[in-house]
């Protein structure tokens, strides 16, 4: 309860004043950001993949629950972190709780991957009638297309 310290020279008592004490509610939401802050990370996707880079993309808005398709360098193929078949990769995706053929899909493709490899999956996805596919690449520096950074900026879509 606060009070106040004006000059009433009727009477000797202390006036009350109705404020909000917002201490309270910003210690609330300071903890609210740092529990948000702490738990982002933990949603992203982490398989090591070296994925090539490019000078010539611009950058987009991803949606806010991506599905990821990734291929590995030995060829192996996981849905977020979860691994899959060749031959489930379609009835892997219509079986997910998110699932719809007009979402988009990220590819994120290793480095090492033969292009053929890359084309089979694509055509996987497209006879599966998944039509709204993206190939991520990592953002790279104009002058450097072919180089590999060592630690990239941020990832981009083709």
């Amino acid at each position: 309860m606060g009070v106040s310290l004006a000059d009433n020279d009727d009477d000797d008592d202390f006036g009350e004043t109705h404020d909000i004490n917002v201490t309270p509610f910003i210690d609330v939401i300071l903890v609210l950001l740092i529990i948000f802050m702490v738990a982002a990370p933990l949603s992203t996707v982490d398989l090591p993949i070296d994925m090539p880079t490019s000078t010539t993309v611009t950058q987009q808005k991803k949606p806010d629950k991506p599905t990821f398709v990734t291929i590995k360098s030995d060829l192996a193929i996981a849905i977020g972190e979860n691994f899959v078949k060749r031959a489930d990769l379609v009835r892997a995706l219509d079986n997910r709780p998110d699932a719809g053929k007009e979402k988009p899909i990220f590819l994120r493709v290793d480095r090492g991957v033969p292009y053929g490899e890359f084309f089979d999956v694509l055509e996987i996805l497209r006879g599966g009638n998944y039509r709204n596919l993206k190939v991520e690449a990592l953002e790279g520096v104009p002058g450097q297309a072919g180089a590999a950074q060592a630690e990239p900026a941020s990832p981009a879509k083709q």
